[in-house]
């Protein structure tokens, strides 16, 4: 029987350490990875409110030719990070904005002066579309900039009020004298 010198056993022994140490190494970094990448999945989108449309045109060079549609009420979510505007009939399809900008959005005053209010600018760009979204608690408007169009479309809409609670109980009677 051979026996194995004490250098090379301890050298068998050292890699065999590295190599679980690597490993554990390895499976540290998969963990951490698996938490990083399971946060943005935790942050859930907020209702920011809903909003109708009330004016919807088409500018092209100096012309504006506004476009009759139905109005549409449009619910709109953010994680802070993005927002998502969809139909309030059907959530599940939305168009989501990149927020670049939540330091308030400028608008004149019925005096000319110019106010900065609170409110939120957003982008999304997809297929050649670009959309500019400017967000505050009063309305919405959403610009689009078609790629290869000399067209600019823009929606506006307003905040839609809240209903009412509705009781199906019937009121107290009052008392009688």
């Amino acid at each position: 029987m051979t026996s194995i010198h004490p250098f090379i056993l301890r050298k068998s022994n050292i890699i065999r350490e590295n190599l679980m140490m690597a490993d554990r190494r390895r499976l540290f970094l998969v963990f951490l990875f698996q938490i990083v990448l399971a946060i943005p999945a935790a942050a859930e989108f907020r209702p920011v409110g809903d909003f109708l449309l009330t004016a919807h045109f088409k500018i092209t060079g100096d012309k504006i030719t506004p476009i009759p549609m139905k109005p549409i009420a449009f619910h709109v979510t953010t994680d802070g990070v993005q927002i998502r505007v969809s139909s309030a009939d059907d959530e599940e399809s939305y168009t989501t904005f990149e927020i670049y900008r939540s330091d308030g959005i400028g608008r004149q005053r019925s005096d000319g002066a110019l106010e900065v209010i609170p409110g939120v600018q957003a982008k999304s760009q997809t297929d050649g579309v670009l959309r500019h979204l400017r967000l505050c608690g009063e309305s919405m408007t959403i610009t689009t900039f078609p790629g290869v169009s000399d067209q600019t479309v823009v929606s506006y809409s307003v905040a839609a009020e809240a209903k009412p609670a509705t009781t199906t109980e019937s009121p107290a009677p009052s008392p009688e004298k």
